[in-house]
């Protein structure tokens, strides 16, 4: 298996600065920050690799995934600081994670399509939950309540779908989104908002399923639809300025009309 120990020696240099910034005589910022400081840049971080990714900006992939790894530094220095753990147990636990979980690699286990890699990889993380936890473990019990909404519907109703409790097709799903609009509609028309807030949180999670059944990644679509809207209203504004006018100043028949022109 070919290495690259330029790699390797960066990584370490990375680990290197990182010790120096939050040792006495480093950075001030970086040596006040905790765990809980850190965590609004690691997610800020993630989603702007996901940006770069989106725009297929490889320049600016390369910097925000050095971004990205510094995150991981962050975190296992202060751990280390403390005698929690360092970022040579978190890469230890990662390698032995990603051999033991896939054994149709590096056992004796086949795999013949990415369905049965997803099959083997829950019954592995399935078996790891169970050694780790003297409660008996459930389906769902390993998908993490802080994931983001969307993640986490995505992730339970996949970990549902494992074991037959699913909808046989797309139509179907469909269907129960016709139900669930009629739902919301029916609760619109009352003043009871936890009503219309489950309402609308069953008709998000129903659109979620849906996704699933056709083989897109919601979050990816939704992040499309943002940046055609983006580049749609910019459209707008740009028009606008042409013609010597601010947003504010137009009405929506106008707005609309450049609409339908950028969509052209």
């Amino acid at each position: 298996m070919p290495t690259d120990s330029k790699a390797g020696a960066r990584f370490q240099q990375l680990v290197e600065i990182m010790a120096r910034l939050r040792a006495p005589g480093g950075c001030p910022w970086d040596r006040e920050q905790t765990f809980d400081s850190i965590k609004p840049y690691t997610l800020e971080e993630t989603y702007e690799v996901l940006d770069a990714i989106d725009r297929r900006d490889w320049a600016e992939l390369a910097e925000e995934l050095g971004d990205f790894l510094l995150q991981a530094v962050f975190y296992a220095q202060m751990a280390g600081e403390q005698g929690l753990f360092s970022i040579e147990d978190s890469l230890d636990a990662i390698n032995a994670k990603l051999v033991r979980r896939h054994p149709h690699v590096f056992g004796e286990e086949t795999a013949e399509t990415a369905g049965d890699v997803k099959r083997i990889w829950g019954k592995v993380k399935a078996a790891e939950k169970a050694a780790k936890s003297d409660e008996p473990p459930t389906l769902l019990g390993s998908v993490p309540r802080a994931l983001p909404a969307l993640v986490e519907a995505q992730q339970i109703t996949s970990r549902a779908a494992v074991v037959g409790f699913d909808w046989q097709n797309a139509d179907q799903v469909i269907e129960k989104l016709d139900e669930e609009l009629a739902e919301f509609a029916e609760a619109r028309r009352g003043a009871d908002h936890d009503e219309l807030e489950d309402e609308l949180g069953d008709l998000l999670f129903v659109l979620v399923n849906l996704a699933r059944f056709v083989k897109v990644d919601p979050e990816q679509a939704l992040r499309r639809a943002n940046a055609k809207f983006r580049q749609r209203f910019g459209y707008i504004e740009r028009r606008l300025a042409e013609r010597g006018k601010k947003l504010q100043e137009s009405n929506i028949e106008e707005m609309e009309a450049l609409w339908q022109e950028a969509k052209g």
